[in-house]
C-alpha cells in the first residue's frame, strides 16, 4: 500500500519544523522525519487505528505521535495523510468545515 502526503499535510509537516526549529534546529528536522516515518507505517495496518468519533462519515482516521494527530484516510491501495495537527488545535473546523 502506498501513503500519499495531501498539499495540507505537507504544510504542516513544513510549520510544524519551523515552530520546533525556533528552539531547536537540530530537533526540529530529526522530529519531523519521525512523524513521516510513522506516516509510512500506515501502509501496513491502515485500519488498526479508529475513525474520528461524530465524523466517521468522512472515512479519516487518527493515530498519535507525540504532541500531533495524524489524520488520514484509506484507499483501496493507498493512505491519504490528510493533515498532521497538534494536538491542542481545533481540528475539527479545519477537517470538517462543513459540519
Amino acid at each position: 500500500m502506498k501513503v500519499f502526503f495531501a498539499p495540507a499535510a505537507k504544510l504542516d509537516l513544513l510549520s510544524i519544523g519551523e515552530h520546533i526549529a525556533e528552539e531547536n534546529p537540530t530537533r526540529a528536522a530529526s522530529f519531523v522525519d519521525e512523524i513521516i516515518d510513522h506516516c509510512y507505517t500506515l501502509a501496513d495496518l491502515p485500519r488498526r487505528y479508529p475513525l474520528v468519533p461524530r465524523y466517521e462519515h468522512w472515512g479519516i482516521r487518527r493515530c498519535v505521535h507525540g504532541n500531533y494527530l495524524i489524520f488520514y484516510r484509506v484507499r483501496e491501495n493507498a493512505v491519504d495523510i490528510v493533515h498532521v495537527l497538534h494536538g491542542a488545535m481545533d481540528y475539527e473546523s479545519m477537517l470538517f468545515p462543513d459540519e
